[in-house]
């Protein structure tokens, strides 16, 4: 912080009152660097000038402060709401806690008449008409109760423009997984009676699902239909098995249940979620946070993961430990979800064993976590060793095309505590000669740090000549970044890197240094990350265009060729082979298509 800065803080904080409220701190720009809340703004506030100041992270936001903006409020209930509106709208680079952050995957049964499907999705309710189960922690559990489903009762889970365009069953219907409503052999009122079915058993309501299929079962057996008799025996099985699996999971009601820790510096919140007396499996968050008092920290947690991440909230939380501000938390979870939200600390019988599984699982997660991050700083210390500087933020750039095409620049962003996806960026290059690698990293750059802080250390995935281009660019912005080129070694071998410097110094470090290791991570990362990108682009491109551009492929026989294989996808995937087996349109054509997208 220089002097100027200095000085207009100390005006500031003299200045400041002792009310609740919440506090915004500005960088030299006037951009938004972080969002806090108080009690006392003036004791809260000060606190981050304090001569002890030992997290880096807190150290870095202070370096950058030059203005501090308050605005007070009558309760801490208000502050922490408005607290959140500013972190939702604005993203400010120091209150991101959380690294997965993305919304959690929800089942949902459609609103479509008279055959609604049933699938999974992020986001509840975001982009589809219907009624939703979950949430579910990952993909994995709700691909788990999916196919469950789908052996229980049958109901479709395709696309409604797959579905629109079956002549006959697909293979779901022939491994009796779906019963075909797609062409009619299913009657809409029993249709809707698996859709119902469907509906209690996420619902949790498999008693009285069990009671009925002994009785359809047991009438089957008595009109000697021996063969739908076993169908029905074979789905009590199936239901009792998914019972037997969840019956140690069994609470009343809804319900989150938390459980933080912290050791080494590094905090982990784990979370177990209950509905309809189900349990749908727990996640592992490792935030970002500052402090040492855990109920705090939760509370933190509690606020960001709810306003920010989740789509709903359950009646309970049920926490282990306790929450200094537990009132006011309630208070504003209730009036920003529209219902009473409890949150529990001392608990007992069924909670008091699901608080003591989720401790455990906190305490499992976070000793792994502490493997890798030991060694993740060891890296940052090895790199800092090698460059001679403090580093905490590196930015990484990587450009992917094939032959010219649907150009792709991409930026990865790793810190102290790993990878920040979140904070990664892509950008679309346009205008320039096709293959022009120079070009289109002096675009990419140019666009990123016209507005972004510029990181630590700024990785360049090329030699010298990369490198002094980059190096003209910062020169443009009027930026002064350090910047490290990174060229692959002698038949691009990993381990042969040389590292290049603005000075025109280079060095190769030896195969086996950590330092080393974190760059090839990274460089990596954003190859990954650009090659991904570009190939989606690439298709997209492709199939809009190159099925119009073939000769003597009209409507028809593209139509025909798109609902064969179910959409441009599966003609990119298609051998000739494939291609043939299209009613119509003739080993020639075949032929011709399969060159123009693979040649």
């Amino acid at each position: 912080m220089n002097e100027n800065a200095r000085d207009n803080i100390e005006k500031i904080l003299a200045n400041m009152t002792t009310l609740p409220g919440v506090y915004r701190m500005l960088g030299k720009d006037g951009e938004l660097l972080y969002v806090g809340k108080a009690k006392n703004l003036k004791n809260r506030v000060s606190s981050y000038f304090v001569k002890t100041l030992e997290h880096p992270k807190t150290q870095a936001l202070v370096a950058r402060i030059y203005d501090i903006e308050t605005l007070v409020v009558r309760s801490e209930t208000e502050a922490l709401l408005l607290e959140q509106n500013l972190i939702k709208l604005h993203r400010p680079p120091y209150n991101i806690m959380l690294r997965d952050d993305k919304s959690y995957v929800y089942i949902f049964v459609s609103a479509d008449k008279p055959y609604p499907r049933i699938a999974s999705g992020r986001g509840k309710g975001k982009h589809q008409v219907g009624k939703f189960f979950g949430p579910y922690p990952s993909a994995y559990n709700a691909r788990d109760t999916l196919l469950v489903l789908q052996k229980l009762f049958n109901v479709r889970q395709c696309e409604n423009s797959y579905f629109a365009q079956r002549k006959r069953p697909c293979l779901q219907y022939q491994i009796k997984r779906c019963s075909a409503p797609c062409v009619g052999l299913i009657s809409p009122e029993d249709y809707k009676e698996d859709v119902d079915n469907s509906i209690r058993f996420l619902q949790g309501d498999t008693k009285e699902l069990n009671q009925e299929l002994i009785s359809k079962m047991e009438a089957a057996a008595e009109a000697l239909e021996f063969e739908k008799a076993v169908f029905f025996r074979d789905r009590m099985a199936l239901l009792r098995d998914v019972q037997a699996q969840q019956a140690i999971y069994k609470l009343k009601g809804e319900a989150d249940i938390l459980a933080i820790a912290h050791q080494a510096g590094v905090t982990c919140v784990q979370i177990m979620h209950v509905r309809n007396g189900k349990m749908l499996g727990g996640k592992s968050y490792f935030p970002d946070m500052i402090g040492d008092d855990l109920g705090q920290m939760l509370s933190d947690f509690i606020a960001n993961f709810y306003f920010q991440v989740a789509d709903e909230i359950p009646t309970e939380l049920i926490v282990n430990v306790e929450v200094p501000d537990r009132t006011d938390l309630e208070q504003a979870l209730q009036q920003h979800f529209e219902k009473k939200i409890q949150i529990k600390h001392k608990v007992r019988e069924t909670r008091a064993e699901w608080l003591e599984l989720a401790s455990m699982n906190v305490q499992h997660s976070i000793k792994g976590q502490l493997a890798n991050h030991f060694e993740l700083n060891e890296r940052f210390h090895q790199l800092e060793q090698v460059v001679g500087r403090p580093i905490d933020r590196i930015e990484c750039f990587d450009i992917s095309h094939t032959m010219g095409e649907a150009t792709i620049a991409s930026c990865v962003v790793f810190d102290s505590g790993g990878i920040r996806k979140r904070d990664y960026r892509q950008f679309a290059i346009e205008d320039i000669t096709g293959g022009d690698d120079y070009a289109a990293m002096r675009q990419a750059l140019t666009r990123r740090y016209k507005k972004a802080m510029l990181p630590d250390l700024l990785l360049i995935d090329g030699g010298k000549g990369q490198l002094h281009m980059a190096m003209d660019v910062m020169k443009d912005l009027g930026l002064e970044a350090f910047m490290v080129g990174v060229s692959k070694g002698e038949g691009r071998k990993p381990g042969l890197e040389t590292l290049h410097f603005t000075d025109g110094t280079k060095i190769q470090l030896p195969e086996d240094h950590k330092a080393l290791h974190l760059i090839q991570q990274v460089r990596d990362e954003a190859h990954r990350f650009a090659i991904t990108k570009h190939r989606a682009k690439r298709d997209k491109r492709r199939g809009q265009s190159v099925l119009e551009a073939i000769p003597g492929l009209g409507p028809k026989r593209r139509r025909d060729l798109l609902t064969h294989f179910g959409g441009i996808q599966g003609v990119l995937k298609a051998s000739e082979h494939d291609l043939k087996l299209v009613p119509g349109l003739g080993d020639v054509m075949a032929r011709t298509i399969y060159k123009v997208l693979h040649e």
